[in-house]
C-alpha cells in the first residue's frame, strides 16, 4: 500500500527514468506498477527458492535474464543507502510530527539539516 502511494507521489513530482530497488521489492506487481508510470526497473530477481528455472512473471523473467547488463548502474544504489543511513544515525529514524503536512515539513528540514552538517564538516576540515 505505502509503496504505491509513494511511487505515485514521486512520479507526479519528478521525472524518474529508472527505479533501483533491492531484492525486497522483487515482485511482479512492483515491476508492473512502476512500469505503468513509464519508469524502468532494476531489481534483482532473487526472491524465492534458488533454482535454475526462470521466473514465470514477464518482468521478473526479463530481469533475471538481463540483470548482468544493469550491474554497473545498480551498483550506484549504495549512495542512496548511505545517505539514508547517515540521516537516520544522526537525526533519528522516526519522525515526531503526526500530521502528513508536518511530516513532509520535518522530512525537508532533516534533508536541509543533513546537507548543512556535511558542508560544515567539509569547511572545518579545509580550515585545518
Amino acid at each position: 500500500m505505502q509503496f504505491g502511494a509513494a511511487l505515485g507521489q514521486a512520479a507526479r513530482r519528478a521525472r524518474i527514468e529508472t527505479l533501483l530497488a533491492d531484492a525486497d521489492f522483487d515482485a511482479e506487481w512492483v515491476h508492473g506498477s512502476v512500469r505503468s508510470h513509464g519508469i524502468r526497473t532494476i531489481i534483482p530477481a532473487t526472491r524465492g527458492r534458488p533454482t535454475d528455472k526462470l521466473p514465470s512473471g514477464r518482468w521478473r523473467r526479463r530481469m533475471k535474464q538481463r540483470f548482468g547488463r544493469y550491474k554497473r548502474k545498480y551498483g550506484q544504489r549504495w549512495q542512496v543507502e548511505t545517505v539514508n543511513s547517515m540521516i537516520k544515525r544522526r537525526l533519528g529514524s522516526a519522525l515526531r510530527a503526526r500530521q502528513s503536512r508536518s511530516q513532509r515539513r520535518e522530512t525537508i528540514l532533516r534533508a536541509i539539516t543533513h546537507n548543512v552538517m556535511i558542508v560544515r564538516i567539509q569547511v572545518f576540515y579545509r580550515a585545518c
